[in-house]
């Protein structure tokens, strides 16, 4: 039986934090952020949803095919899997029927395949195939449903002020809010489209206008539609002209994400050297392992290459989580 070497757990230890800031940096992160505007949104929230209100005041009839397990895999995936919860709320968010049995089914084959292509043709160790295998297994879903929620939040962003008019216009008509929603949910494009509609189902059934749509703000979990649930509710209790106060809350969205993809075009320099620095080691890595395996074969089988090995992995990937960290900015 083949042992089990420190130096190599160490390696493995070095290469997962090293890959888990280079997709920080690549991928981003898929939640709103949590800054001081984000904590204030959510201080007016707890303030104005009426206590005694929310998911146990009113039982949620909508019926979801994906809370059934339909397979063994799948009921064994909710035994075995923690924060069920969390996941669940997460792969909601992208927009698709992706159920927790094949969440997780996807990473054990990412990971038995990576594993066993390192052990058995790369001819890697057993300890640093294990640990890169469950790297692979764990991380690559995890950046993948990120990439799937980020690239639905920003569709709804997109085109969240579109549908913020339509509500106005529907007011100004004489329409109720409730049937402004329905004709926003019918007319825009998803996922703005189909949240609206969900909302409205919701209505039909019997539940608030205002518990409803909380349930769509923890669900997208993002602060411009948490600025229209609070728009609502604030009007709701102080009164006035609620098209004028949709229709500024529209042009400032407008405004913000004007405003961050400004930043986005100023901050592409850096995060393109970031992106640069970090990849560069690993190619010129590459190109000298093909040219000659043996110069570089001590990193691997030396413990001083490996000490050097794995210090260099360390300090990489903190550099690249500082310039992550710089050309990140909340609006």
């Amino acid at each position: 039986m083949m042992a089990i070497d420190g130096s190599l757990l160490i390696l493995a230890a070095g290469v997962l934090v090293l890959v888990i800031c280079l997709g920080m940096l690549v991928s981003g992160s898929s939640s709103a952020p949590r800054g001081p505007l984000a904590r204030r949104a959510e201080t007016v929230r707890r303030r104005l949803r009426p206590t005694g209100t929310g998911e146990a005041s009113a039982p949620n009839l909508r019926v979801d095919g994906m809370d059934r397990p339909t397979s063994g895999f799948e009921r064994l995936a909710r035994r075995l899997l923690p924060r069920q919860a969390v996941l669940r709320q997460r792969l909601a968010r992208t927009g698709r029927k992706i159920t927790i049995g094949s969440y997780a089914a996807t990473g054990v084959v990412l990971a038995v395949g990576t594993t066993v292509v390192l052990f058995l043709i790369a001819r890697q160790p057993l300890a640093l195939a294990v640990a890169l295998g469950l790297l692979v297994g764990i991380g690559g879903p995890h950046l993948a449903v990120n990439r799937m929620i980020r690239k639905r939040l920003d569709r709804f962003i997109a085109l969240f002020p579109d549908a913020i008019d339509l509500i106005v216009r529907g007011l100004k008509s004489g329409l109720p809010v409730i049937e402004s929603v329905a004709a926003a949910g019918r007319e825009m494009a998803d996922p703005v489209g189909i949240e609206f509609r969900r909302i409205a189902d919701a209505v039909k059934f019997g539940q608030t206008l205002e518990d409803a749509m909380w349930e769509t703000a923890a669900r997208l979990d993002t602060p411009e539609f948490k600025f229209f649930v609070i728009s609502l509710a604030v009007q709701r209790e102080t009164g006035g002209n609620l098209g004028e106060t949709l229709g500024n809350l529209s042009d400032v969205l407008r405004r913000r994400r004007q405003m961050r993809l400004k930043i986005k075009a100023m901050s592409s320099e850096a995060r393109a050297s970031a992106m640069i620095l970090g990849s560069l080691p690993f190619i010129m890595f590459g190109l000298i392992f093909l040219v000659n395996p043996d110069y570089e074969a001590m990193m691997f089988t030396d413990p001083r290459g490996r000490m050097a090995l794995i210090a260099g992995l360390v300090v990489l990937g903190m550099g690249v989580a500082v310039m992550r960290k710089m050309v990140r900015f909340e609006i």
